[in-house]
């Protein structure tokens, strides 16, 4: 009798725990709908409204097609189409220094995970050491050098910055350290493969989950850069679409009373124009989102 009352007493403990665990699992689910998902669905149907819809309907009250195509073509038809021109831009400069990064990135990190050669430590530890360094802090020694070369003002002054991605290498390390047969690779040594035709035929196919991971990283880091592209460019011809923003910001008289004229910008617009802004990282997160769990997870165990 003694011993059924025990495990009945452990089992209402057990209820208890897994109770309180699931009440508190609620609550937090609950504080991250209303500080993150409310403002996102605010967003989205700020779009479909009119300036004055936006202020006296319901926040939360869906606004009209009619609406979201006005916002939309106010959007794309200031200062004759200047956002299609910003959203260009940060493809080009995004892309870009992508290309460059993937270029050296993945063969830097091969290079410190299976080669020997001198100061690889050293160069190693200077990798740590840059990945921990603002990067809003190298812009303005950034600035005097390429001022120095006279490329302020041209993609290549946000392109080559922008390329540099210590923390890519390091991945990159990471997973080529652990996850990478050496015998593999001694293997295809053996057969008569050169160095490059070792990474370009061996390593580097086995590497397509931390290259796409690496990949998105740089891209996202790219699109969403503000702070280089408004120093290095003068123009707003030039400007990415993060840049262009305070354009638009400046724009809206509910922000700056001054702007109101033919070529303002209302606050629903101004709403379009930062889902516009967020939407290709968006998409690929989408499409690489297998790639990018993959990724993650490599070089969790070691061969």
């Amino acid at each position: 009798m003694a011993m059924t009352t025990l495990s009945q007493q452990r089992r209402q403990r057990v209820n208890l725990g897994g109770w309180s665990g699931r009440v508190i699992a609620g609550v937090v689910l609950l504080v991250f709908v209303l500080f993150f998902v409310i403002p996102i669905v605010w967003l989205l149907l700020a779009v479909t409204k009119s300036s004055k819809a936006l202020i006296l309907d319901n926040p939360f009250a869906l606004g009209s097609w009619a609406d979201f195509t006005a916002n939309w073509n106010q959007l794309f038809g200031f200062q004759d189409g200047a956002v299609t021109t910003w959203i260009g831009n940060s493809a080009l400069y995004a892309v870009g220094a992508l290309v460059i990064t993937l270029l050296v990135s993945i063969p830097a990190g091969y290079a410190l995970a299976l080669t020997e050669f001198r100061l690889r430590k050293a160069l190693l530890i200077l990798t740590l050491v840059v990945m921990l360094i603002p990067s809003t802090a190298l812009v303005l020694p950034i600035f005097l050098e390429l001022n120095t070369v006279g490329l302020i003002g041209s993609p290549l002054s946000v392109i080559l910055p922008m390329s540099f991605f210590p923390f890519g290498v390091y991945l990159t390390y990471i997973y080529f350290s652990t996850s990478v047969p050496r015998d593999l690779l001694a293997a295809a040594r053996i057969d008569g493969c050169s160095e490059f035709q070792v990474f370009t035929r061996i390593a580097l196919p086995l590497a397509a989950p931390i290259v796409a991971l690496v990949a998105f990283f740089s891209f996202v880091q790219n699109w969403n850069n503000f702070f280089l592209p408004f120093v290095m460019l003068p123009s707003s011809d030039g400007y990415p679409v993060q840049v262009g923003l305070t354009s638009l910001l400046a724009s809206t008289p509910a922000f700056n009373p001054s702007s109101a004229g033919s070529d303002s910008v209302q606050l629903p617009t101004l709403a379009l124009a930062t889902i516009v802004s967020i939407l290709p990282v968006l998409i690929v997160f989408l499409f690489s989102q297998r790639f990018l769990v993959t990724g993650m997870t490599a070089g969790g165990t070691k061969e």
